[in-house]
């Protein structure tokens, strides 16, 4: 039987659904698989040697890059190996990633191309080391396929105790298991990841083998589940049908899902029901609270539809987790100030992960921001050891205030987010001269939330 090894360098904590569906796959197509999860074990050179065919999951910029010195690794574990990259940013990093020793990569609804290629690269492969995609679902301006799901095989990976949980507000703790729904997005914000491989186009995943991987992780231990659907309501039907038949199955069990907010707004009438079937918490991508960035990453929400998304959230019962890419071109010390100012009167300190109020814009290869006019007057050379277009802010203040918020929310992980808050926005209104106001002191709020909150 030939043996296949399946990559995982870092998905956020939870454990990686993209190896476990690979390995279904693979499995079901006569391989010995086994799985290294390189966030949660310690990777050893023997463990990477002995594989006929080894492939990394990138499904995130922080993944692509800790993967590139352990490609580099398994190549020189494996020297007759082959070698693919599957995931979001696969094909948006092909070039580096052949670089490296990949000789094939697969973008989205991955599974059947790259159970394929594995299948049929035989001898002439290893004469010529083609660089080939044949079987690869990903190209460019083409339909993505629709295939079947199979239920995902986590039987190799580090068991759900060993990654995140969800903290609730009395101070216990729930097992976090992770599984999609949907993949891709209907929508082609500017810089969003997704964008460039689904071109507006989204995927169901078949509602049986949903519940099918979420009855064997509540079985493994799980108490709450992670959709990590890019957005739960790009098909509400399919969604709602989803979490009613979780509820049903295992009522004790909570869940948390990611929906825009224009289509928490769209869909208002949905929003109490996620309240009703356990939901824990929405996360939203909600960006900037300054109009114009929000037009130029054509988000399709405005500042006034976030307060009411927030509001709408309250009245249902809903935690809303706003997101933020709080450094851009356009930011000014005053509109900084502004963001943690309205995240204060919102009263969504306790909502938002201090990782948040230091995020910088990322541009990748294949980002809509790169042609986007306002974005070339900042835009510089590609950089090969970020896999970025590098920018600079016109103001250097505002690249300071970044690196000065970054030290604080680096050095102080652990902390009570109210107090990395405080010392964000005393910060941030010191550097821009301006009065911060004070607020009469309140009883915390305390919100569920996953304690490892890494958003890039």
């Amino acid at each position: 039987m030939s043996r296949a090894l399946l990559i995982s360098t870092y998905e956020m904590g939870r454990q990686p659904f993209g190896v476990a569906s690979a390995a279904a796959w693979l499995r079901a197509d006569g391989w010995d698989v086994r799985a290294i999860d390189a966030a949660k074990e310690t990777l050893t050179a023997d463990r990477l040697g002995g594989a006929e065919f080894v492939a990394f999951h990138l499904p995130m910029h922080t993944a692509t890059r800790l993967a590139g010195p352990v490609i580099v690794a398994a190549r020189r574990a494996n020297p007759e190996a082959r070698i693919a990259a599957f995931g979001l940013y696969a094909p948006l990093n092909e070039e580096w990633l052949r670089s490296l020793g990949v000789d094939a990569v697969f973008g989205g609804e991955f599974e059947e191309g790259l159970t394929s290629w594995a299948r049929d690269v035989g001898p002439a492969f290893q004469a010529g080391r083609a660089a080939t995609l044949k079987g690869s679902p990903y190209a460019k301006g083409s339909p993505l396929p629709r295939i079947h799901f199979l239920v995902p095989d986590r039987s190799s990976l580090p068991p759900l105790t060993k990654y995140a949980t969800l903290q609730m507000p009395d101070g216990t703790r729930r097992t976090v298991g992770y599984t999609e729904a949907s993949r891709g997005c209907r929508h082609v914000c500017r810089h969003c990841p997704v964008v460039p491989i689904y071109e507006g186009q989204f995927r169901v995943v078949q509602p049986d083998i949903v519940l099918a991987d979420v009855a064997a992780q509540v079985a493994a231990g799980a108490t709450h589940i992670t959709f990590g659907d890019p957005d739960f309501f790009n098909g509400p039907t399919h969604a709602l049908r989803i979490v009613r038949a979780l509820h049903a199955a295992h009522p004790s069990v909570s869940y948390d899902v990611t929906i825009k907010v224009e289509h928490l707004l769209q869909h208002r009438a949905l929003v109490p029901e996620l309240a009703a079937t356990g939901c824990a918490f929405v996360t939203s991508a909600v960006e900037s609270v300054d109009d114009r960035v929000l037009a130029i990453f054509d988000k399709g929400h405005t500042r006034d539809d976030f307060v009411e998304a927030v509001a709408l959230c309250r009245r249902a019962g809903v935690t809303l987790m706003p997101t933020f890419v709080a450094f851009h071109p356009w930011l000014t010390l005053a509109s900084y100030c502004d963001l943690v100012d309205t995240i204060e009167s919102l009263d969504l300190v306790d909502h938002v992960a201090p990782i948040q109020l230091a995020i910088r814009l990322l541009v990748p290869h294949g980002s809509r921001l790169i042609t986007t006019p306002e974005m070339q007057p900042h835009l510089g050379a590609f950089d090969p050891r970020t896999l970025t277009y590098r920018w600079t802010h016109p103001d250097p203040r505002v690249d300071a205030l970044h690196d000065e918020i970054a030290t604080i929310v680096g050095t102080r992980l652990t902390a009570d987010r109210r107090a990395v808050f405080d010392a964000v926005s005393a910060l941030a209104h010191d550097r821009a001269g301006l009065a911060r106001s004070t607020r009469p002191a309140r009883d915390r709020a305390t919100v569920p939330y996953l304690n490892e909150p890494w958003y890039c």
